[in-house]
């Protein structure tokens, strides 16, 4: 099974949004198996978006991420990066299918209300900046035999 990382971000955690983007997850199938409400420090949120430094909007970026908690999330499943990008939807609201949370839930770039990993590659830095081994579980959830063949 694969892993990536999504993070609620600021605006959708300050919108109570929490609930209905994990269900939207999982009744998708993603299996959480990780998760944590945080306040992130500033040495995260600079090593996270690193690949951001040098665009006009990195300051912001950062000043937003670090503004509240987000939940920071691992979800697993088979080809789980791929599925939940779809299901988070264009990183532009406004180009998001309907259906998808920043389809649904988005207005614009600058609060677009989730992250999720872009590649198995980022998936797997990204879970190791935000989570010890120590907080991922692993476990066979009872639906999963009806989700994979």
């Amino acid at each position: 099974m694969e892993r990536t990382f999504i993070m609620i971000k600021p605006d959708a955690v300050q919108r109570k949004l929490i609930g209905e983007i994990v269900q939207r997850i999982e009744r998708k199938g993603l299996k959480l198996v990780g998760a944590k409400l945080m306040t992130v420090p500033q040495s995260l949120a600079e090593t996270h978006y690193a690949e951001h430094k040098e665009r006009p909007f990195y300051n912001s970026l950062i000043s937003f991420i670090t503004s509240a908690p987000v939940f920071a999330m691992v979800v697993e499943g088979d080809d789980a990066v791929n599925i939940s990008r779809h299901i988070i939807g264009a990183t532009n609201p406004s180009e998001a299918t309907p259906g998808s949370i920043r389809g649904d839930l988005g207005l614009t770039v600058g609060r677009n209300v989730v992250h999720g990993s872009d590649s198995v590659e980022s998936a797997q830095r990204e879970i190791a900046l935000w989570f010890n081994e120590d907080e991922l579980s692993t476990y066979t959830a009872p639906d999963e035999v009806w989700i994979y063949e």
